[in-house]
Parts: C-alpha cells; sequence; structure tokens
C-alpha cells in the first residue's frame, strides 16, 4: 500500500517514531554533530535496523524548513513486508514461489521498472537490501505503473541470509551475470525459483554469486558489454513465465 510524502525531524520525535513501529525508510543525520540525544537516537536506529545516513546540514536544510535539530527521518511511501512469512504462505496456498532479489541497483528509474514487470511477470515478492538500494520514492512509485502498490517488496538487513533462506526454503537461485558461459536457456526454471538480479555498475555482490546454485548469462551479440539492469531482469522474469506456461 503506498502512503503519502512525509518525514519527521528532531531526534526525540524521530525515536519515538521508530519504537512505536513507524515505517521509516531512511535517516539523515547531520556530519559531525554529536549529543546524547542523538547517540540515542544511533542506537534505536541500529536496534530496529533503520538505515541511518550522515550527510551535511545543508541537505537536511534543504528538504525541512523546520527546526530539524540535525535529523530528519524519511518515511516510507510502502509497506515493507516479510519474505520469512511470505514464502512458507505461498507453499501453503499451493503456489510455486517466484521472488526476485534485486541487488545494488540504486537508480530509481531502473527500479521502478524492474517492478512494473515483476507486477506483470507474476512475480511473489520483490528482496532488496536494507542499505545500498533505491529509494521508494514518487519516481520510482510512478515509473513501476503503480506495481509498488501491488507486488510485495521485503527489506533485508542481511541479503546473503535472506538469500540462504531461499534455499532454504526449496527455491532455486539463479544469478544473472556476465560472469558465466552458461546462458539462461540451460536452465530449468518451471519449479520455485528466486532470481538475482544486479546493476549495471555494480553486478551481484560476490557473496550472493557465491550463494547462487546456478550462474546464468544473456548472450550479447553487439559491442556493448551489458544490459540495462530492468532489461535484463525483464527478459529473465519472462523466461521464468515461458518455460511455466509451457509446463
Amino acid at each position: 500500500m503506498i502512503k503519502k510524502d512525509s518525514f519527521i525531524f528532531g531526534a526525540r520525535a524521530i525515536i519515538e517514531a521508530i519504537k512505536a513501529g513507524q515505517e521509516i525508510d531512511k535517516i539523515l543525520m547531520k556530519r559531525g554533530q554529536d549529543s546524547p540525544l542523538l547517540r540515542e537516537l544511533q542506537h534505536e536506529a541500529r536496534a530496529f535496523n533503520v538505515p541511518l545516513q550522515y550527510v551535511p546540514l545543508e541537505k537536511i536544510n534543504f528538504l525541512c524548513k523546520q527546526n530539524h535539530q540535525g535529523a530528519l527521518a524519511l518515511l516510507s511511501q510502502i509497506e515493507y513486508q516479510n519474505i520469512e512469512q511470505i514464502v512458507p504462505m505461498l507453499f501453503e496456498e499451493g503456489k510455486t514461489p517466484f521472488v526476485l532479489v534485486v541487488d545494488q541497483v540504486t537508480d530509481v528509474r531502473n527500479f521502478g521498472a524492474i517492478c512494473r514487470t515483476a507486477e506483470c511477470a507474476g512475480v511473489d515478492a520483490i528482496i532488496v537490501p536494507m542499505k545500498g538500494a533505491a529509494p521508494i520514492n514518487g519516481d520510482s512509485i510512478k515509473t513501476s505503473a503503480g506495481a509498488l502498490a501491488k507486488i510485495p517488496v521485503c527489506r533485508s538487513n542481511n541479503l546473503l541470509e535472506t538469500v540462504k533462506f531461499l534455499r532454504q526454503s526449496g527455491l532455486k537461485l539463479l544469478a544473472v551475470t556476465e560472469k558465466t558461459d552458461d546462458t539462461y536457456y540451460s536452465q530449468d526454471l518451471k519449479g520455485p525459483v528466486g532470481l538475482i538480479i544486479g546493476s549495471e555498475e555494480f553486478g551481484i555482490s560476490a557473496s550472493l554469486l557465491k550463494e547462487a546454485d546456478y550462474l546464468a548469462s544473456i548472450p550479447m551479440m553487439g559491442t556493448i558489454a551489458s544490459l540495462n539492469a530492468s532489461v535484463a531482469a525483464s527478459i529473465l522474469m519472462y523466461e521464468v513465465v515461458r518455460q511455466r506456461l509451457q509446463a
């Protein structure tokens, strides 16, 4: 469910919001600032796995004109869900889980386009890391064409452990990378599957590549080295669709 753009300013107000279970996308704190109250805020943010970013004062001033005291919490525009609850539920309902893991994709429009295709392809959930992921803001929601209002997005504090959970739950993990000669054509994707997609700039984290059951590349016939991340994701998602329709 999509929420309105909003934020909370001031360390005490943010602390209370964290304790109350408010969905916070991330906290911006003035770089170099220190006080007992801000240390308490840092502690609560870490305890509740809320991303904390230290930024110049000018950035906070640009976003908030009120007396923010060097701390600003950006509220999430969606309600994040729990993949550890979703996967067992899918099996209980007799479904074949289809999950997308999006690693190191920071461009909001790229991410929005990935989510749009994921919803069209019947993906059951999208998993993103707590840090180093594209913010879910107006641009990503618009680019997703409403998909972010429909498809569950799960935020992971430890993407490696989440990927291990997927495999232990019976999902076949396929990482899309140019670091292999095997193409995605040779993979059986009709069963429970987790596709791991990385960014054009950074690819997929080495730890996730090691954890994947299979590595698969997309054949490149031209001179450009890689596809846009959303295009690569779309090709693999619809390969899953194709195989399941023919099953």
